[in-house]
């Protein structure tokens, strides 16, 4: 069984739904289908919030058929391979759907596989993330009494790189209303060389750090999970002749063991090389390994080797597949260096838009108006948020309306507000609708 269509999207996410929408606003009589095996869309950037107990996770969930544009085919089922070559996709099933023009947008997947243990003990044994179940990270955060709370990340990108922190503080203003803050070590492991890329947030996030006495380690590679134990492994990949530059706020935490062997509470020798070091835990929450689908890390869309290995390959400005003319593709699945966020397919999608109406018209430049804008609502309490906006070369990209009222560099109310209701708001009435 066979189909063809004039732009076929994969991925009925975030970037999916917003581009169609945008399409058939410009023209109603394009040929457009979406494919996507989803029943339910989610409004993820809430989970965090859900996680530490403020927002309901139902409200998160909406039906997919509703969603889709009006006029715009959606096909209920999963990508299996992308033969570009040929203009034409095969599908579970053995279905082949064939395009003039195609967009890629089918996010990310989570590969457990790439931490040891992982995969037997995420969402129980004390383990949790936002990304995966939010409930249950509340539900630890409620029975929490006390010990070592590790945030941590993976060596991989992560889409929404700040809510691994922003969940962090959140817990500690709620261990502070139980009354359990006292008896607690909150670690924040990273491994990367800063806490955020982008001045002035970087800095407003350090001084939330100390406020809340946070220790932070850097240039950690988790590599396994014990939750027998609760012990995390981690490799140290730098500055491993250099403890000190390892921590901010530096703590000893009860049972934690350096290898080549430390004893507690001493600080090593700088003759010695440390290489991994072993992190009791009591309560873990982690962003899990993230990477490209399947089909298209298989397949000639993504690039074959260097740092962004299995990635989809685009322009970064065109968001134009570098190999392939007709192609495009946006949000998580793109290898661009910036930020996986909504906020930035929200820049994306109408680049895009108008990159495929140029092509279809003959009108011949393509747009390259995309440079790299993202932005992070940087929960720092609850009623507290800091709205990091930033592009390329983590330079500050600011909201010219919003940047005539607030400082987003500054921990804000207001933002907090736009972060639990104006976001929302937004995503569901105006963004997924082609109008925002």
């Amino acid at each position: 069984m066979s189909a063809h269509h004039q732009i076929v999207i994969i991925g009925a996410g975030t970037a999916g739904i917003t581009v169609a929408a945008q399409l058939m606003l410009k023209e109603k009589s394009l040929d457009v289908v979406i494919i996507d095996p989803a029943a339910k869309h989610y409004y993820q950037p809430a989970w965090t919030l859900v996680g530490a107990g403020t927002y309901n996770y139902k409200e998160t969930e909406r039906d997919m058929a509703p969603l889709i544009p009006k006029g715009v085919k959606w096909i209920q089922n999963a990508v299996k391979e992308v033969q570009p070559d040929d203009n034409k996709l095969v599908l579970n099933g053995g279905e082949e759907i064939s395009y003039d023009y195609l967009v890629v947008c089918p996010g990310l997947v989570y590969d457990f596989t790439l931490v040891e243990g992982l995969e037997a003990t995420i969402n129980k044994n004390g383990v949790c993330s936002n990304y995966t179940d939010p409930l249950y990270t509340w539900q630890l955060l409620q029975e929490f009494k006390g010990g070592t709370a590790v945030f941590t990340l993976p060596a991989t990108p992560i889409k929404c790189g700040g809510a691994p922190q922003k969940i962090m503080y959140l817990a500690d203003e709620y261990f502070r209303k139980t009354k359990v803050r006292d008896k607690t070590n909150i670690v924040f492991i990273t491994p990367g060389a800063v806490i955020f890329g982008v001045d002035p947030f970087k800095d407003a996030l350090m001084e939330v750090v100390d406020r809340k006495n946070i220790n932070l380690r850097f240039f950690h590679k988790l590599m396994k999970i014990d939750p027998v134990n609760k012990v995390a492994t981690y490799a140290i990949t730098a500055n491993q002749n250099a403890p000190d530059r390892l921590h901010h706020n530096k703590i000893v935490i009860e049972g934690e063991q350096y290898f080549p062997e430390v004893a507690v509470g001493e600080t090593p020798c700088v003759t010695e090389t440390l290489a991994e070091v072993m992190v009791p835990f009591d309560l873990l929450h982690l962003a899990p390994p993230q990477v490209a689908p399947d089909f298209v890390r298989h397949s000639k869309l993504s690039y074959r080797d260097g740092p962004d290995k299995g990635w989809m390959a685009v322009d970064i400005n065109s968001l134009q597949n570098k190999t392939y003319a007709n192609v495009f593709g946006l949000g998580d699945v793109a290898a661009l260096p910036t930020a996986k966020t909504g906020a930035a397919v929200r820049k994306q999608s109408p680049v895009v838009v108008e990159n495929l109406l140029h092509m279809i018209h003959n009108e011949g430049v393509l747009s390259k108006d995309y440079t790299g804008y993202s932005s992070c609502p940087l929960v720092t309490g609850y009623g507290k948020m800091i709205l990091a906006e930033f592009g390329y070369e983590n330079k500050r990209m600011s909201d010219p309306l919003l940047s005539k009222f607030f400082d987003t560099s500054k921990e804000l109310y207001s933002m907090w507000v736009l972060k639990k209701f104006g976001l929302p708001y937004m995503y569901w009435n105006l963004m997924l609708k082609g109008k925002a």
